[in-house]
């Protein structure tokens, strides 16, 4: 086992591993791609109150611009890792029955924001979105157009996520003609037992055909997706991964942590749990990772993810303006989400919005010629102000008090008490330093930023389920 002393990161100056400290802290806690979490939503918030704030953005004047969110839950076989809401199908006519459904969703979103339909990011994910064919992702895209008014392609940020299982080198040049500058692509491990063990058996010469057709094709960034503490995987195993991953020189890498909850998802009861790597040699593929991409010259932009140091999302970290919702991390901070399909979560005005989660009540809803919204929440000021700080946090690691005074009614020592108390704890640990004026993630902090956003969150203890979170490292 690697030795588990302080690494401190010196291509990344703002990351230091301490493995005694995250064995220490680590626990279950949100991720944060929203604030209240998703787990907080209502059902009592639904298709009228979601018109409801959006009429609120007509009378508020001057429209900020949109992130659309499309969601393509179908995939040709299960991943077993895989906790994302999906379709296992071979079926194609059932892709081409929900591509119409999805259609008349966006035209019935492209009315309601008729006139302040300016897109200036665009997000496919699933499932799988290269299931549909080549004519329908063709069709879809130019559907989305005729109703949102798209930023040009220098300005616009354009993404689908690519299984390079499902896609020809001319699927990929198909994909950037019809809009999209920016792909991701799954890889999660090179190692060919690793891809056995979790049903996702992928050989590198067809990921690196695919990641060279991208850059032939002259995508903006390409992004590769790995998963750390997966069954079969060990420190040699992600060694090598990673070798042949920084080897293709990616703008951006996500190295998820596996969150094994078979309680919850149940693709995941197939792993055997003899594979599964031990909490230490978990937290030795993290350290490796993480002085690996370091070595390499990215930049550790938070929680998962690190992006070369000239990539938009180093660029907009620096300059203040990271934003994070339910994609990961974003530059546009001021958008206004709207998300299609089903199960997809979407953000506009001070609320959050989900649809159904099954086909056929998505399929109901639009026939009644409604938004197949199921539940939801507007948020109160406390959320507001709480949601501000997580954000401040999550993306540029620090916090002004006065900046925070300054935005909302509050003195920020006496609203915040009981949370300045407890960060004390977290303070004496290393991972934070709190000054009258400063709240600032020291570098063994940011590894586990969660830990820190947690003490602000009023919802946990009040009911949370802490089961359905995965670890914070």
């Amino acid at each position: 086992m690697l030795e588990m002393k302080a690494i401190p990161v010196t291509a990344v100056p703002s990351v230091e591993f301490d493995g005694a400290l995250i064995r220490k802290l680590s626990q279950s806690g949100p991720r944060y791609t929203s604030y209240p979490t998703a787990d907080r939503f209502s059902e009592g918030y639904g298709y009228r109150d979601y018109l409801m704030a959006v009429a609120g953005l007509r009378t508020r004047g001057a429209p900020r611009p949109l992130s659309l969110y499309l969601h393509i839950p179908f995939c040709e076989s299960v991943c077993y890792y895989c906790a994302c809401n999906k379709v296992i199908t071979k079926n194609r006519d059932k892709a081409a029955v929900y591509l119409d459904y999805l259609k008349r969703e966006i035209e019935m979103q492209g009315r309601l924001f008729a006139g302040m339909n300016q897109v200036e990011q665009l997000h496919l994910g699933g499932g799988t979105p290269t299931y549909l064919s080549d004519a329908q992702m063709g069709e879809l895209m130019a559907h989305v157009r005729r109703w949102f008014d798209f930023a040009p392609d220098d300005s616009g940020e354009y993404s689908i996520e690519v299984d390079p299982r499902t896609v020809s080198v001319e699927r990929v040049h198909s994909l950037r003609r019809q809009g999209f500058n920016r792909i991701s692509l799954g890889v999660q491990d090179f190692d060919p037992e690793v891809q056995k063990a979790v049903n996702r058996v992928q050989p590198e010469a067809g990921t690196r055909a695919i990641i060279d057709a991208a850059r032939a094709a002259s995508f903006r960034s390409v992004s590769i997706d790995l998963i750390y503490g997966l069954p079969k995987q060990g420190v040699e195993s992600m060694e090598r991964t990673l070798a042949k991953v920084i080897e293709t020189d990616p703008d951006r890498i996500a190295i998820y942590n596996y969150a094994h909850l078979p309680h919850i998802f149940k693709p995941q009861r197939r792993i055997s749990e003899a594979d599964m790597p031990t909490p230490d040699a978990r937290l030795d593929m993290l350290a490796l990772c993480i002085r690996r991409l370091a070595g390499a010259g990215y930049n550790y932009i938070g929680m998962d993810h690190f992006a070369k140091p000239d990539d938009d999302l180093a660029v907009a970290q620096r300059q203040g303006r990271l934003h994070r919702n339910f994609q990961g991390y974003s530059t546009h901070a001021e958008a206004d989400l709207v998300a299609c399909g089903v199960s997809a979560i979407g953000s506009v005005a001070a609320t959050y919005s989900q649809n159904v989660k099954t086909l056929d009540a998505y399929y109901a809803l639009i026939d009644k010629n409604e938004l197949p919204v199921a539940r939801g929440t507007r948020l109160s000021m406390d959320d507001a102000l709480r949601r501000t700080i997580i954000q401040m946090l999550m993306c540029g690691f620090e916090l002004s008090v006065e900046a925070i005074e300054q935005a909302y009614p509050v003195a920020f020592a006496d609203y915040f008490a009981p949370e300045l108390e407890r960060l004390r704890t977290l303070e004496q640990d290393g991972l934070v330093s709190v000054t009258p004026g400063w709240l600032t993630v020291t570098p063994k902090g940011r590894l586990m930023v969660r830990n820190i956003c947690m003490v602000f969150d009023r919802y946990l203890g009040a009911g949370a389920d802490m089961p359905r979170y995965s670890k914070t490292i």
